[in-house]
């Protein structure tokens, strides 16, 4: 779920915080990254309870991590910690379809309704391409459901959700815009059609299909689809969300609950070591052809930054990067590559909603992919 801190009203409360202890693991002669934990020193002194980085480049491996693991604690995050990553799962989830499309098992024309009679009105209108770039209208299911400061968000977070709930819930509503392929509205429905599609196509679901041809082939031993498992295997910070009581706001621990309310659009757990060899695999050419791999990176909107399933944004020295974004209600991550795979850098924190850390994140990624 992207960008799901933008809509919480942020905690005015004071928030009591321990001291934020940091670590940096570095290989000899990273002198050009000698600001990288003062940045996130900073995001953690401002807007998150816990943070951790790898950066991957020709000088080997840096990591750094910043606050604490858990409120109340002085325990340090750990550097391979895991983490819920929200809609970077979409990246995953694009490349599994595109696979498809490469073995000729799906077509990116193929529309809605010829894979999932129904299930979407004009769905004969509304292309797999469209899913993959946010260009379909789908109406986005998130602003549906109870979410954070409100109380009965609670209610829900051992909730088992199907898809198809979600996209009915969705769909109750008029589209975003029409017709489809017009404009740009992101949308987590269009990720959960992708899905199903997934499994009309192959007959395993996408958790099978992402395991078998992105996990297991470059061994993302922290990388896992928890499906309805409500909790977060091996080490890995506590994760917040501001719930509202009465005319204050308290933080509430919730790392544990059930991630089906995400499902294809953001359910997946990772590490920043995994994240980063999976986009330096992917921008490589060893999921995908280069001709997909070139559709991936065009823009579904004229002056995008947004292809299917992956985005890129320009750093302050000129280079372009590629990779993806999440929000995980409690969690939140940044994971992107140069497109020569010369440089990887992934970002996660635990968000405590003093402030918007947005801006000191792409900060620390400029000064990342830049110095």
């Amino acid at each position: 779920m992207k960008r799901v801190h933008r809509v919480l009203v942020t905690v005015t409360t004071a928030l009591t915080l321990l001291a934020a202890p940091t670590a940096a693991l570095a290989v000899p002669g990273n002198a050009h990254r000698a600001g990288l934990q003062e940045g996130l020193d900073g995001i953690t002194a401002t807007s998150a309870v816990g943070a951790l980085m790898e950066v991957r480049d020709e000088d080997g491996v840096w990591r750094g991590t910043s606050g604490v693991a858990e409120l109340g604690t002085t325990r340090e995050v750990s550097a391979h910690g895991r983490f819920r990553m929200g809609s970077i799962t979409k990246t995953f989830v694009a490349t599994v379809t595109l696979q498809l499309v490469a073995e000729g098992r799906l077509e990116l024309d193929d529309t809605v309704e010829t894979w999932l009679p129904g299930a979407v009105p004009d769905g004969h209108r509304i292309t797999v391409r469209h899913l993959l770039d946010h260009t379909s209208g789908v109406p986005d299911y998130r602003p549906t459901l109870p979410m954070p400061p409100t109380p009965e968000f609670l209610d829900n977070r051992l909730r088992t959700w199907s898809a198809a709930e979600l996209v009915q819930r969705a769909v109750a509503g008029p589209p975003a815009f029409e017709p489809p392929g017009s404009d740009y509205a992101y949308s987590n429905t269009g990720y959960l059609l992708l899905g199903q599609i997934i499994e009309k196509a192959t007959g395993r679901s996408y958790r099978e299909e992402i395991e078998r041809r992105v996990v297991r082939p470059l061994r993302l031993r922290g990388t896992s689809l928890p499906g309805m498992s409500p909790h977060i295997q091996g080490p890995h910070p506590h994760g917040y969300v501001p719930i509202r009581q009465g005319t204050e706001k308290r933080l509430v621990d919730v790392t544990v609950m059930n991630p089906s309310v995400m499902g294809a659009g953001g359910e997946m757990i990772s590490t920043t070591s995994d994240l980063n060899r999976f986009m330096a695999a992917l921008l490589d050419g060893r999921l995908l052809p280069g001709r997909l791999l070139d559709k991936m990176k065009t823009p579904g909107v004229e002056n995008g930054t947004y292809g299917l399933g992956l985005r890129w944004q320009d750093t302050s020295c000129g280079v372009r990067v590629y990779g993806n974004d999440g929000d995980a209600l409690a969690y939140q991550s940044w994971s992107f590559s140069t497109e020569d795979r010369r440089r990887q850098v992934t970002i996660a924190l635990t968000p405590d909603f003093r402030g918007d850390p947005d801006d000191a994140v792409d900060a620390l990624l400029d000064k990342a992919f830049c110095d």
